[in-house]
């Protein structure tokens, strides 16, 4: 008994998400190369921003995995609970 999972996001949605966030990151980078300060500065701002994008992937990742260990426990206890159900018989008497 093997049951298919529905995609759970569009690709309208997916497409948005990925331009989202390369507008985000392309604009605060521009910004960072125009800014009126010394190389210094803007290569320490650089930095922050590469480091804050990592973070984001990284926070994003654990948080799937975490959702996905769960999804894995809930179907094994499905399974359980429906081999359970399977296997009971109300009417069955105990005894010759």
């Amino acid at each position: 008994m093997t049951s298919t999972v529905a995609p759970r996001t569009t690709s309208a949605y997916y497409v948005q998400a990925i331009l989202s966030f390369a507008l985000s990151a392309g604009g605060l980078a521009v910004g960072i190369a125009y800014l009126p300060v010394s190389s210094w500065m803007r290569a320490f701002l650089a930095v922050g921003l590469l480091y804050a994008l990592t973070s984001a992937f990284t926070l994003a990742k654990v948080i799937r995995d975490r959702q996905e260990a769960g999804e894995i426990v809930t179907r094994v206890d499905q399974a359980r609970l429906e081999k359970l159900l399977a296997e009971h018989d109300p009417f069955r008497t105990e005894g010759p």
